[in-house]
């Protein structure tokens, strides 16, 4: 399949190859390059498909987000109530609208029963549409911690390193640890509140690095981003720096975090606009402003919606990276964090993330250039995920 556009953003650098086209054959890219030169090496049978006015670019990766949860107003509840067969059924069409919105690869971090990983090995097969998902499994909390009936309610460790493990023999791409409490949480520790000592989550690092697998630890408060950094996790989830009075970061963990070359996932609403009415103006811009500090500061920034949760809509991530040009970051740094940086930061750097020779045909095709402005990604002209071009129902 010889794909041409009048723009096409091309290996690691992701730069523009104007009147551009990719080869696709078997799943991944093979050839690259101005239209003349791919061209020849297309064989006059290979089907041809031309967007005039567009962009390719590679599928956006979203790096936090839940399936299992509906985005409704009481996700907890309404995720509670439903049976397996039902809650997979919907995963499948919240899997279906991420792609039909550009995004080609998530990680699910925390779902029910083994879900997820049932719906990722579906999507791998090509026998659903869908991203590609790297799924946690079932994520690790104390009794009654935050996301208890998730099911994955641990204390000590020989049984968080019995959880790691049959994670890992399940299929888990990755292991979640909740190290504070959080709001989506009725009557469990608070965001800020640590829900793990240092041994418990060492115990996790250790376990889940012998089977190979990296850690994410959900952590808003100050105290267990501290924690998780010092036990070596290799991503933080939201990091808010969050206090009981605020929202405060601590410039000595962070440089740590850094040094040590740990992602941060700052999960960012699709509807980040709306926050100073939920949250205050003054509340909102103080995160807004911990966000920028990591930001300026060098931090590995990875773009995850936490989609499923209140607001958090499943396709959203084009809306939410316009936050990020909100904090003064070019078009072309965050298609960069939301493509070949996030496929680095979640081990897929050498698979996808990139449309170069070799690599999964992973491709997004918006009207117009997205370097022009981040707004362009939701105009959304074809999505190919391993080279499966996805056609939404209807």
């Amino acid at each position: 399949m010889l794909i041409t556009a009048d723009r096409v953003l091309a290996g690691p650098e992701a730069h523009t190859i104007h009147d551009g086209a990719v080869l696709v054959r078997d799943g991944l890219v093979a050839c690259v390059g101005p239209r003349e030169e791919v061209q020849r090496c297309a064989g006059p049978d290979e089907s041809r498909l031309v967007f005039h006015g567009a962009t390719v670019l590679p599928g956006l990766i979203d790096a936090h987000v839940h399936l299992c949860f509906d985005a409704g107003p009481d996700p907890v509840a309404a995720f509670r109530e439903q049976d397996d067969a039902t809650l997979f059924a919907a995963m499948k069409e919240r899997a279906e609208q991420l792609l039909a919105a550009g995004v080609t690869t998530v990680r699910d971090l925390g779902d029910r029963n083994g879900l997820a990983l049932r719906l990722a090995e579906q999507t791998a097969a090509g026998e659903t549409a869908g991203p590609r998902i790297l799924s946690a499994g079932t994520p690790l909390t104390p009794p009654g911690g935050h996301c208890w009936f998730l099911g994955g309610e641990v204390s000590g460790t020989t049984a968080i390193r019995d959880l790691v493990r049959r994670n890992a023999a399940a299929g888990a791409r990755v292991i979640k640890v909740m190290a504070t409490g959080g709001g989506l949480t009725r009557g469990g520790a608070a965001s800020w509140e640590s829900q793990f000592t240092a041994d418990d989550l060492a115990a996790v690092v250790d376990e889940a690095h012998r089977a190979g697998l990296p850690v994410a630890a959900h952590a808003h408060g100050v105290d267990g981003i501290a924690a998780a950094v010092d036990a070596g996790v290799d991503t933080i989830e939201h990091c808010s720096w969050m206090t009981p009075t605020g929202f405060a970061v601590q410039e000595d963990v962070l440089a740590r975090a850094i040094e040590r070359g740990i992602a941060v996932c700052p999960t960012v609403s699709p509807n980040w606009r709306m926050l100073p009415q939920f949250f205050g103006a003054e509340r909102a811009e103080a995160l807004f402003a911990a966000v920028r500090r990591m930001v300026e500061a060098g931090a590995r920034i990875v773009p995850g919606t936490d989609a499923g949760v209140q607001r958090a809509a499943f396709g959203g991530l084009p809306g939410s990276l316009t936050f990020y040009e909100h904090l003064g970051l070019s078009p072309h740094r965050v298609l960069a964090m939301a493509t070949a940086e996030s496929a680095a930061a979640l081990g897929l750097g050498e698979r996808t993330g990139q449309i170069t020779t070799g690599y999964s045909a992973d491709l997004l095709v918006v009207e117009g250039d997205p370097e022009d402005g981040l707004e362009v990604l939701e105009k959304v002209a074809a999505v190919f995920a391993a080279g499966r071009r996805h056609v939404p129902a209807g």
